[in-house]
């Protein structure tokens, strides 16, 4: 199976077979959270401080207002990565994952201070919870949900025991929840995204850091240009006229008659 690795400073992005069985992987009750992830690009903490207000079901779009952010012991609501607010198209698959997650265990409030331990506290109606009600801890979520998933899929292998029946899982920095991120930016250029609309998507300050992140995910242009000549030039190919070079044959530009009908070979450099 292809993982997310760097290979010469290049992120490679898992297959949709991988991705199918990591959220298949996932306990039903945290499956939408992968789903998400995979279709939206959100980083780990902004899917852990979504909230039923950030998700517009008319406009078919998640505005990623606030992450969940641990300081020290503490925890907080924060603005997101480089203190930006965005928004992220929402498809269909995941805007129906979404509502069905909705359905099934309403959302609730939850209050966290913003910013800092002695913040003021926000209170939203906070879409992922944990098994205690509260919000879900990242080093919890990865070692009881995300990693067990990752063996499932047969990324990782599956997990020795201690004396104590303790399991023990044996990752990278590769298998990270962000390998979502590199996967939706994988796809989304594949089906046309340009880099500055996946750099607000992602939430990357500068395009120019995308571009050198992702630049050899883009899909070669080779099939666009052919197509594009063939579109506007394709009517010199006229079967009743002949190709392009029989018509260069028959009238070529580098001849011309004089009035007494003899050739005169015109200058080649004119006109370069």
């Amino acid at each position: 199976m292809k993982v997310p690795v760097e290979k010469a400073g290049r992120v490679v992005a898992w297959s949709d077979e991988t991705v199918f069985g990591i959220v298949q992987g996932h306990p039903p009750q945290y499956r939408p959270i992968a789903f998400v992830g995979a279709a939206s690009g959100l980083r780990q903490g902004e899917l852990f401080g979504l909230a039923e207000g950030d998700i517009d079901f008319d406009e078919m779009v998640i505005h990623v207002r606030r992450q969940v952010k641990k300081l020290g012991r503490e925890f907080v609501f924060a603005l997101p990565k480089n203190d930006t607010e965005r928004t992220v198209p929402l498809s269909e698959g995941a805007a129906l994952t979404l509502k069905e997650h909705i359905a099934a265990a309403m959302p609730r409030p939850y209050t966290l201070p913003w910013e800092k331990p002695d913040g003021k506290p926000l209170t939203v109606r906070l879409r992922f919870r944990w098994t205690d009600d509260k919000h879900i801890r990242a080093r919890t979520y990865d070692e009881l949900v995300w990693k067990p998933a990752l063996a499932e899929a047969r990324v990782i292998a599956t997990p020795t025991k201690d004396a104590r029946h303790r399991r023990h899982y044996v990752s990278s920095r590769e298998n990270g929840m962000h390998a979502l991120r590199h996967y939706y930016a994988s796809i989304t250029l594949a089906d046309g995204v340009n880099i500055k609309e996946l750099a607000e998507y992602l939430g990357h300050g500068d395009p120019g850091f995308t571009l050198r992140l992702y630049t050899h995910m883009l899909p070669s242009s080779h099939e666009r240009a052919r197509k594009a000549v063939d579109t506007r030039l394709g009517r010199l190919f006229s079967t009743s006229h002949g190709t392009v070079t029989e018509q260069a044959a028959d009238h070529s530009p580098a001849q011309s008659w004089e009035p007494d009908g003899g050739p005169h070979l015109e200058d080649p450099g004119i006109g370069v």
